[in-house]
């Protein structure tokens, strides 16, 4: 029967790779003690590797449901392409003979220059009965050779979804995957401002005050789907959009394989004509995405092309992209998932083209704020640190690079840790830039449960310094990506679930602020703490009410009343 480690202690035995005890390199893959190491005496060499996923790996107890920090260091010996993924990976064998694969740590783009590479990241084990788990390095092209050193597995404690980070700690209380009332506190400092009311005038014994929010300024915000928005018999869809979301992002209307499936055959219509509906609704709209480097995303036309031609047509996409949607959008994911797939880098061989692609953008339109994006940095720890480094080349290079997109999926049936969230965006925001969450989604089969794992993430996401908005990846169980398990609404007539209604209670009621007060009790100058956005005072004396509005920014403001 396995049991719960303490917090930090170790898994791994010889994790310091002074000798070959503990670890297996089974055929054809070779593996020696080697001088060439990062600390203490030795390293092993592992060479005539057949397969990607070969290299050495070691057994470990784990407990299902608990979350382990990893950490290894690997040295490529040879080059392929414009550079290497390299892995810490965990392979679960469950009771009934079936496996489970899972990335703990990943570094894209590794190459002979950079020498000693530190994998750091997380993973959560399944609640799944085990069989056995095993841990092991793995990514290079076969045949190429690498040394590994200092490898370590430690136990995170109890609860689920803790991840990796050098940040200012996790929030008190987070244990068990996190208590998002003393996390509320922190927000209470850094989303609300002060109201000061000033009444002045005759009789205001009987005066009462209500504040009432009308419109939030932080972005809440949800993908959407342009064939059903821009479909008149689905007025539900659109209305829920409107009603409850002050940003959003088409799904896949601007991608390029939608804009542009055959070479030549352009179809921006949907795209626009949705842009257009949501922005006459006040609605701002992100552009997703110009690029898609993972390979299974490119056009398979533009996969015909190479050299000059492709850049030729890849420059003249953005160029055109950018002028179709001049003004209508505040935010462009310029090249997706660049940690995750580099297709267009590898096709040209050209390690920098990510940097071309966001001065190309930079040029055509300088007005949109241009991002990263990307998953695993925030809803695990696999890329965090790989992130960051991208971030901070990027940033680097002055290429016109505002901020980073956070993708924020989190797996199936997994609590998000709040303790976790944070430890990961403390690190992102090492990089000195603001933070998105994109693309918001938990899935739960159970939707009160559901409930719960969205109020986790929002809540950790929404009272984090460097977050600066914050969208869903979709709503509707008929069109989510991820299924029922995902959706706040449910059915043709978009019934809130459990999930759907506690999303709304944080983003219309907790969130934003409704108080009424008498001055007879209050006095004549009082302050409340509100949240930013448009604001409606309704003044009620003798009987009648009168209104007067204000805007409350990120700083105080006072609001003269006189009777």
């Amino acid at each position: 029967m396995l049991v719960s480690l303490a917090r930090g202690q170790e898994l791994l035995q010889n994790g310091g790779f002074e000798s070959l005890d503990h670890w297996d390199c089974w055929s054809p893959v070779q593996c020696f003690v080697t001088s060439d190491r990062h600390s203490g005496s030795n390293g092993v060499q592992v060479q005539n590797r057949q397969a990607d996923w070969q290299g050495p790996s070691q057994y470990i107890s784990v407990t299902p449901g608990s979350t382990y920090q990893v950490s290894g260091y690997i040295k490529l010996q040879s080059d392929q392409g414009i550079g290497q993924n390299v892995e810490l990976e965990l392979d679960y064998e469950y009771t009934d003979g079936s496996h489970e694969y899972q990335t703990a740590a990943s570094h894209p783009g590794a190459r002979v220059s950079d020498g000693w590479i530190q994998l750091t990241g997380s993973f959560t084990v399944p609640n799944r009965q085990l069989s056995r788990t095993r841990i092991y390095f793995q990514g290079p092209q076969p045949g190429v050779n690498f040394v590994v050193d200092d490898a370590s597995v430690t136990s995170s404690g109890t609860g689920t979804g803790t991840g990796t980070g050098t940040g200012t700690g996790t929030w008190p209380g987070t244990g068990n995957g996190g208590n998002t009332a003393q996390i509320s506190s922190e927000c209470d400092q850094l989303r609300r401002s002060n109201i000061e009311i000033k009444v002045s005038g005759g009789d205001t014994a009987d005066v009462k005050i209500r504040v009432l929010q009308k419109k939030k300024s932080f972005p809440f915000g949800t993908a959407v789907a342009a064939y059903i928005y821009n479909d008149g018999s689905k007025a539900a869809y659109r209305d829920f959009i409107h009603q409850h979301f002050n940003w959003a992002v088409p799904e896949n209307a601007l991608k390029w394989p939608s804009v542009e499936p055959q070479r030549g055959q352009k179809n921006f219509g949907p795209a626009l004509n949705m842009i257009n509906g949501l922005r006459s609704h006040g609605i701002k709209v992100r552009g997703h995405n110009l690029v898609w480097s993972v390979d299974q995303w490119v056009p398979d036309w533009v996969k015909q092309l190479s050299g000059d031609e492709l850049r030729r047509v890849v420059h003249d996409h953005i160029v055109e992209v950018m002028d179709k949607t001049r003004g209508l959008l505040e935010h462009w994911d310029v090249n997706n998932e660049n940690l995750h797939g580099q297709w267009f880098q590898n096709q040209l061989h050209d390690p920098s083209y990510n940097l071309e692609l966001f001065r190309i953008t930079h040029a055509a339109d300088p007005q949109p704020k241009l991002f990263l994006n990307d998953y695993n940095v925030v809803s695990n720890g696999a890329s965090t640190s790989a992130y960051l480094q991208q971030a901070q080349q990027v940033k680097a290079a002055n290429v016109g690079l505002y901020g980073l997109g956070v993708q924020s999926h989190f797996g199936d049936e997994e609590e998000p840790s709040p303790s976790g969230v944070k430890q990961r965006l403390d690190m992102l925001a090492q990089a000195g830039l603001p933070i998105w969450a994109t693309e918001l989604d938990v899935n739960a089969a159970d939707e009160n449960r559901r409930a719960d794992f969205y109020e986790k993430a929002l809540t950790a996401l929404y009272c984090h310094p460097a977050v600066e908005g914050i969208l869903l990846w979709g709503f509707w169980d008929k069109a989510h990506w991820r299924g029922a398990g995902a959706a706040l609404v449910a059915g043709d007539n978009l019934q809130l679930t459990a999930a759907g209604r506690r999303v709304l209670e944080l983003l219309e009621h907790r969130w934003m602020t409704d108080e009424t007060f008498n001055v007879a009790q209050s006095g004549n100058h009082f302050t409340l703490r509100g949240f930013p956005g448009d604001y409606e005072v309704q003044v009620t004396h003798q009987g009648n009410t009168r209104t007067q509005t204000f805007t409350l920014g990120k700083g105080s403001e006072t609001v003269n009343i006189s009777v």
